[in-house]
């Protein structure tokens, strides 16, 4: 564990956890998530992401999902098996994470030529922010799966 300052999410305990095996290696998936996010998720262009614990990043989700900024802080990354950060997203009203910092954990679990990917992401506010993330980080995870697979 480092000494990156977490947040504190003791009085923000919903959470949603979703799990998908995508038919890459570990190195890809990890690729995926740290410096090469912008070829799934992050529209191209706006990518600022380095994978050390304690390096802010920022980027805009894909336009065709609609111009959301993204930023935290990277707070822990094991090379091929975890990436965990910071994650901030909204446009202003009550949306994404509604202005709380909550925590994305990616764990990455090698299994033969494919990866199981469990996704947790903690500390949010309002169940609104939980349920919309809990529809969309399954879909997220599709996309990436076709994206590298």
């Amino acid at each position: 564990m480092s000494s990156i300052p977490r947040p504190d999410l003791s009085a923000r305990p919903l959470q949603v956890t979703c799990e998908h095996t995508v038919h890459a290696g570990p190195e890809e998936v990890y690729a995926a998530w740290t410096t090469r996010f912008d070829a799934w998720f992050a529209e191209p262009g706006t990518l600022v992401l380095v994978p050390e614990p304690g390096r802010p990043y920022f980027f805009y989700n894909r336009n065709d999902w609609g111009r959301h900024p993204h930023y935290g802080r990277i707070l822990e990354v094991r090379e091929n098996r975890l990436v965990e950060m910071t994650w901030m997203t909204g446009n202003g009203t009550a949306e994404g994470t509604e202005g709380a910092e909550t925590v994305l954990r990616v764990e990455l679990v090698p299994r033969g030529e494919a990866t199981d990917v469990r996704l947790t992401h903690a500390g949010f506010v309002s169940e609104k922010s939980r349920e919309g993330h809990g529809e969309n980080w399954p879909l997220a995870l599709e996309i990436l799966n076709e994206a590298i697979a």
